[in-house]
């Protein structure tokens, strides 16, 4: 198994959760972040302030899936989620060892 965390711009959550449907994905995991990457910021004026701001509000979803969907799963949240921007996002891969269902007691592939 291997749990997939990516770094997403908010208003491109309902078309990655809607195309991960497809492959049966319907739990995960969502995190409201702030971060600064490549885009190094802006600055505003406001009432003559002026406010830098180098942080920017980022979706973390983070999904456990078995080996044989991840390729597909990184391809789909790839495409939903590029803009050709700079802050598209990043995406992480990792190994998971063991996963246990609370409710049921399923553990391994069953509990996801």
């Amino acid at each position: 198994m291997k749990k997939i965390e990516c770094i997403v711009r908010p208003q491109k959550l309902e078309a990655i959760q809607t195309s991960l449907r497809r492959f049966g994905i319907r739990g995960m995991t969502l995190t409201n972040a702030l971060g600064c990457g490549l885009q190094k910021g802006r600055t505003e004026v406001y009432r003559s302030y002026t406010l830098s701001n180098n942080f920017f509000l980022r979706t973390k979803i983070e999904i456990v899936v078995t080996d044989d969907l991840v390729n597909q799963i990184v391809e789909v949240i790839s495409q939903e989620s590029y803009t050709g921007e700079i802050g598209d996002g990043k995406v992480f891969i990792s190994n998971v060892e063991n996963t246990l269902r609370i409710l049921s007691g399923d553990s391994g592939k069953y509990a996801i």
